[in-house]
């Protein structure tokens, strides 16, 4: 009688293991439906990329502070725009420069400040969206941001805001949003890729599975770019049973960085 030795019979199970995937993960989820026939986007949403750090290209970095070294280093990442740099004017692109030679103090994110369109989108925090024929919420869990896409009627921004007015309309199963009505203080990015006042963002949301969404964006923004350039990611699902969206108001965290100059120094007694 022959033997096979424990070992060979534990590398076959492995290998084994790695190539057999059950039917059920071979079968991608089909989105559902709301009650309106459209795609049911409800759920609690994340990226799963770099972008935050920067929307393009690029390779591993020392962080802002070298001190706290692998903990807060910038990881690398193939970036998310079409085309290999962002398409700046002259001027803009000395002013990107300076945003990051400037981040670790001028960086709205640094701050506490709500981070704008798109870049709610990618940060990586969790956020909600509650979708009905009428309005769809989106609620970020970095500083409790929130936006509103109104889905009944196209209306004019009444006063420039962080997170801008949004309008939404369904071009099939695509949630096309135009997003106008921007302030000029929020980035895309921690690199300093910036806009102006000007900025005008189109998104579209297509479902790729039940768990998956294809997110596309295109920005415009004459004041700063020589043409409009588009950015591409997924957008995933948070499967967790107890996935929900915890407090994170950032704000007393940024009171050293907004107002430390403003504090008292203590009277030097002779």
């Amino acid at each position: 009688m022959r033997f096979r030795s424990t070992r060979a019979i534990a590398v076959t199970v492995v290998v084994a293991g790695m190539f057999s995937i059950p039917a059920a993960a071979q079968a991608p989820t089909r989105p559902s439906r709301t009650a309106d026939g459209k795609p049911n986007l409800n759920g609690i949403w994340q990226a799963l990329n770099e972008a935050n750090w920067d929307v393009e290209a690029h390779t591993a970095a020392p962080g802002p502070v070298t001190a706290l070294g692998g903990a807060y280093a910038v990881p690398p990442g193939l970036g998310v725009i079409e085309g290999e740099a962002i398409p700046y004017q002259p001027a803009a692109a000395a002013k990107k420069k300076e945003n990051f030679a400037k981040r670790l103090t001028m960086d709205p994110e640094v701050k506490c400040y709500l981070p704008g369109v798109p870049r709610a989108m990618y940060m990586p925090y969790p956020f909600q969206i509650i979708q009905s024929a009428k309005h769809i919420m989106m609620m970020f869990e970095y500083a409790s941001a929130v936006r509103t896409i109104y889905m009944d009627s196209r209306q004019e921004a009444p006063a420039d805001s962080w997170m801008g007015w949004s309008n939404g309309r369904w071009e099939g199963d695509s949630l096309v949003v135009d997003s106008t009505g921007f302030i000029d203080q929020t980035w895309f990015d921690r690199a300093g890729n910036f806009h102006s006042d000007a900025l005008h963002v189109v998104e579209r949301f297509t479902a790729i599975t039940g768990d998956a969404l294809r997110y596309d964006v295109t920005i415009e923004d004459p004041k700063v770019f020589t043409r409009p350039w588009k950015m591409s990611m997924v957008l995933y699902r948070r499967l967790e049973k107890n996935a929900e969206l915890m407090e994170f108001k950032c704000v007393e965290f940024a009171d050293d960085v907004l107002y430390g100059r403003l504090r008292k120094q203590p009277v030097k007694r002779p």
